[in-house]
């Protein structure tokens, strides 16, 4: 196990669950990724609960009941990814700078730290986190921990730019075309390219959460029977692991890798 107490800024440091159904989502998670939930109140009214999933007692990640106008909206549940940076507000005001736009502004999250959802240039979701109190999670590099960020987007070149000029990532392409992204000499993340058949189906770039497993197939079976779906893999990459791509019972994506 490897415990975190510091994310680097530029570090992927959080993923949080924007659900239908926290009820739900925290039994699925649960059985999927052996994740425990602790239960924090966030207002007067019953629903209002931010929950931190946890992995051997250290924050892994979160969920939340999704906000009535998204649902209005017809924006369907999701997993959001942050990133660690300095300053959320100088951050933000770069994003605006550089194309992107800055849907929430930034705000503070009581003395946890401060945060903004943005959105870059091809109109795909993150968020940045300056840390307070709280460094988002706790444990990497084990089974039910993030160990990936991954953006789809129809132009990775344009895209790596943005993010290069945003976060300070380099950028390493691959043979296959898949673009890593590095924070000094650590591939952190990618650029997935996204193809003719992906563009033709509607799908708009966006970011995808990776969480490393012991067993790729069994997490697939695992996930199937409790009502999620596999929109992507299993796909063995060579030098890097066994891949797919999951939807949970309420619909919002996430990926899983078991690394060779």
């Amino acid at each position: 196990m490897a415990e975190v107490e510091r994310h680097e800024p530029g570090s992927f440091s959080w993923a949080e669950l924007s659900t239908s159904d926290p009820g739900k989502a925290k039994e699925f998670y649960a059985s999927v990724f052996g994740w425990t939930a602790v239960d924090n109140p966030m207002g007067p009214n019953p629903e209002d609960v931010y929950t931190r999933f946890q992995l051997h007692g250290l924050d892994a990640a979160a969920c939340y009941q999704q906000d009535k106008a998204q649902a209005a909206q017809g924006i369907p549940p999701n997993w959001l990814l942050y990133v660690t940076v300095t300053s959320a507000d100088e951050t933000a005001k770069k994003v605006k700078e550089l194309g992107g736009a800055v849907v929430v502004q930034p705000f503070d999250v009581v003395s946890y730290g401060r945060m903004a959802v943005c959105m870059g240039l091809d109109r795909a979701v993150f968020a940045v986190w300056q840390p307070g109190t709280h460094i988002g999670v706790q444990v990497i590099d084990e089974p039910g921990a993030v160990c990936w960020g991954e953006l789809a987007t129809p132009d990775a070149d344009r895209a790596g730019t943005f993010y290069e000029s945003l976060f300070g990532w380099g950028r390493r392409t691959r043979d296959d075309g898949y673009v890593e992204l590095m924070r000094g000499e650590k591939a952190i993340g990618g650029i997935f390219p996204m193809d003719e058949q992906m563009k033709k189906m509607g799908i708009p770039p966006y970011w995808s959460v990776y969480f490393q497993v012991a067993e790729c197939y069994a997490t697939i079976a695992k996930a199937k029977t409790l009502g999620g779906k596999v929109h992507f893999g299993p796909k063995d990459i060579p030098g890097v692991g066994r891949l797919a791509m999951i939807a949970d019972p309420q619909g919002a994506a996430f990926s899983v890798i078991q690394l060779d």
